[in-house]
């Protein structure tokens, strides 16, 4: 496993500054947050990028997030696919091998949108295969469908397209109606990317991203998760990712280095695969 550290765990900070301050925290891996490197190209071209990168000695392991690609329609998806198409040469161009995609799917579904949503994420499969990119689908524990990893893994065999694949963000596991037998679902064929966090001491029905913490500090750790990885032997990136406001105000060095720090802790030996 590919161990890192999700940007938007700093998200207040500059792209730069993230890199510099998580390298010098010895991460050598991120999940980058797309809207840091949106901000970052202002003024910059995309050679920039790619030095910036080098120059930190820091791999970016997959993009994170796309949406509105799946349900949406007239103006919107016609904004959202357009956005879709103009960072796949820019995934292409800094080496990111897996986009995540939002199960932003909410509210009352019908059997028509149901149907939009699998040939949505079907074609954007597609488009992304084309320029080297693998789609990872996060089901959101708060979405009408899907909003757990059966689902998931569901509708991802429907769409029959080896560029498209899960991400397992383990907060919506948690939170959401998965079940403790679902992980059994998981292979290395289908999981292109992981997402930690674990959550405060509120109930689980009560949490939300700023209740995010550090895996291994809360109530939901993930070893159940962390077992199964080692049981089907994933060697793909595993990312800390907290939306939290209060660590948002932490310096970059100091978060970086204590999240990347606990998260080889909990991986051990499985973190050098």
């Amino acid at each position: 496993m590919r161990p890192a550290v999700a940007t938007v765990c700093s998200l207040d900070a500059a792209l730069p500054t993230i890199l510099e301050d998580y390298a010098a925290g010895h991460c050598d891996a991120v999940d980058l947050w797309l809207g840091h490197a949106e901000a970052a190209l202002a003024g910059r071209d995309v050679a920039e990028l790619q030095d910036l990168f080098a120059a930190s000695g820091i791999t970016p392991v997959a993009a994170s997030f796309q949406g509105g690609l799946l349900t949406s329609q007239g103006d919107a998806r016609l904004e959202h696919w357009s956005h879709f198409e103009r960072r796949l040469p820019l995934l292409e161009q800094l080496g990111i091998p897996v986009l995540v995609v939002s199960g932003d799917a909410f509210g009352p579904l019908s059997a028509e949108d149901l149907s939009r949503l699998s040939m949505s994420l079907s074609e954007a499969g597609k488009r992304a295969a084309d320029a080297g990119v693998k789609l990872a689908l996060e089901f959101d524990a708060r979405a009408s469908f899907p909003n757990n990893l059966q689902s998931a893994v569901a509708l991802i065999d429907d769409v029959g397209n080896a560029s498209v694949g899960l991400c397992l963000d383990w907060f919506h596991y948690t939170v959401g109606p998965s079940k403790a037998n679902d992980l059994w679902l998981l292979s290395p064929e289908i999981l292109f990317h992981v997402q930690l966090s674990d959550i405060a001491d509120v109930p689980r029905e009560m949490a939300s991203d700023a209740d995010r913490i550090l895996p291994g500090e809360g109530s939901s750790p993930p070893d159940p998760l962390l077992a199964r990885l080692r049981e089907i032997g994933y060697a793909g990136s595993i990312a800390v990712e907290t939306h939290n406001p209060q660590l948002w105000r932490v310096p970059p060095r100091q978060f970086g280095e204590i999240a990347i720090t606990g998260l080889r802790r909990l991986l051990g030996d499985a973190s050098m695969g």
